[in-house]
């Protein structure tokens, strides 16, 4: 099915607040290998800098000289998946996840723990009960590791297993008070 009212060509950049862009830079430089790209001042003092992540898609950060301090448990995940809660505030963003080749995704975990950066459990992500299995099997349709950023954003390193199908849309949808659309994947 594609998108008869705009041509979204997928994600352009998705924008971050960090604490301090020196370490940010470190980071997703020196960690994660991403390319600095563009650096701009902002009016006031600010810096608004985009990190390449591939397939023309970025990854941005403000720093605000006087912005407000995290919040997690609220504005960003208190913890990484399978190791504590992970809901956050309603308009928060919750995680980023990259794409990354399945047939690389326990080299990058390998890569991630010689950097010294704490990953959580892979989750082998499944529809069970649980939603995650402990070991690969035909159902499963992503594995995911996450970890967080310097700053506490949460992020994910996720690799498609399959394809996914129209089997794969069979929930119908919650309001605010979680009872359940009458439109299944309205």
């Amino acid at each position: 099915m594609a998108n008869t009212e705009f041509e979204i060509r997928g994600l352009c950049h998705l924008a971050l607040v960090c604490e301090d862009m020196e370490r940010t830079v470190d980071f997703y430089t020196n960690v994660l290998g991403m390319e600095l790209k563009k650096t701009i001042a902002m009016p006031g003092g600010g810096q608004h800098f985009f990190f390449d992540m591939g397939n023309d898609s970025y990854l941005a950060f403000f720093w605000f000289p006087n912005a407000p301090k995290k919040a997690p448990g609220i504005a960003s995940a208190e913890s990484l998946p399978g190791l504590g809660d992970i809901a956050t505030a309603h308009g928060s963003m919750n995680h980023v996840a990259f794409t990354v080749p399945l047939e690389k995704f326990d080299e990058y975990k390998a890569r991630l723990d010689a950097k010294g950066v704490q990953t959580g459990p892979v989750l082998n992500h499944d529809d069970s009960e649980r939603g995650v299995a402990a070991e690969m099997h035909d159902g499963v349709f992503v594995r995911s590791m996450y970890f967080f950023d310097p700053d506490g954003v949460l992020l994910e390193f996720a690799a498609w297993t399959r394809e996914l199908n129209e089997d794969d849309v069979n929930l119908a949808p919650v309001n605010a008070e979680g009872v359940p659309s009458t439109a299944v994947g309205a």
